[in-house]
């Protein structure tokens, strides 16, 4: 591989993770914001690294005998392009040689975030697990692949009820990684799909001061069902961590608090117990 394709720092590490592989743990907690990945790792019991890059902030430590990572990657799509390929070739490549290695090794990987509701049934401070991605965001589209990892019947039938424009990037729908599902899941969280968009004001149907092409959006989303599935929430992650990690062979899956509910327009006023709540159910059910 090339400089110009597996770009390394000075001292060896990968460019915007600056990690090594051996820093890095088998099981990933990813979260957007930098502050959230310092708090997340204050539940560790102890740390072994501790790494700031930009607004790549990243923890390796124990907690209850499991080795655990967590990673702020920031808002975006494009973010997780950068963490969950540089994560992987820290698991996958030789970074000396600059070679694919010839054991695969399969990483788990937990977003933590937040996110805005769909349906006025799933109040503000509430959890969502997301069962599959609906990406708004194209990402997927840039890496060739088997459209087996993609749920194409899904797809084909929001094209048709939600009357997608043709001038919006193709959705693409993924499933999560359901061992992971089954582990973190809770009967008081509410499961479904995550609609990932490109961005927070327009791409998810805000307005300031500039009108909006496709207004209808949000309540098509509301409305829409597919045997049983509902799109859930809002976000701007899941489908480029859920994509890529079934391309990558990893296993991935998300639960977000609902800070806002994007019908009944409701926005909470304090969710930090809530995003407690989440992180120590999520150390507890994977430490087991």
């Amino acid at each position: 591989m090339e400089k110009s394709e597996l770009v390394l720092k000075p001292n060896g590490s990968v460019y915007h993770l600056a990690l090594f592989p051996h820093e890095i743990a088998d099981t990933i907690i990813l979260v957007g914001d930098p502050e959230r990945s310092e708090w997340v790792s204050s539940f560790f019991d102890t740390i072994e690294v501790s790494r700031h890059n930009r607004e790549i902030i990243s923890y390796t430590g124990y907690y209850k005998n499991k080795r655990f990572t967590v990673i702020s990657t920031g808002m975006g799509t494009d973010n997780i392009d950068i963490v969950v390929n540089e994560l992987d070739a820290l698991a996958n490549i030789d970074l000396e040689k600059r070679e694919i290695k010839k054991e695969h090794k399969s990483l788990n990987l937990i977003r933590i975030g937040t996110s805005g509701a769909l349906h006025s049934k799933i109040d503000v401070n509430s959890v969502v697990i997301s069962e599959m991605a609906l990406g708004m965001d194209g990402l997927l589209h840039y890496y060739k692949h088997d459209t087996s990892i993609r749920e194409v019947d899904f797809e084909k039938n929001i094209l048709q009820k939600v009357n997608w424009p043709d001038t919006l990037p193709r959705p693409y729908v993924v499933k999560c990684d359901r061992e992971l599902y089954n582990k973190l899941y809770n009967d008081k969280f509410h499961s479904g799909v995550t609609v990932t968009a490109s961005g927070f004001y327009g791409p998810q149907g805000r307005v300031l001061r500039l009108p909006l092409a496709y207004p209808e959006l949000i309540n098509q989303f509301e409305n829409f069902e597919y045997q049983g599935h509902i799109l859930a929430n809002f976000e701007m992650e899941t489908s480029a961590l859920f994509g890529l990690a079934k391309l990558m062979g990893h296993k991935a899956c998300t639960v977000c608090v609902a800070i806002a509910n994007r019908v009944t327009k409701d926005f909470t006023d304090d969710y930090s117990q809530a995003i407690k709540n989440l992180v120590m159910h999520v150390l507890n059910s994977l430490a087991k």
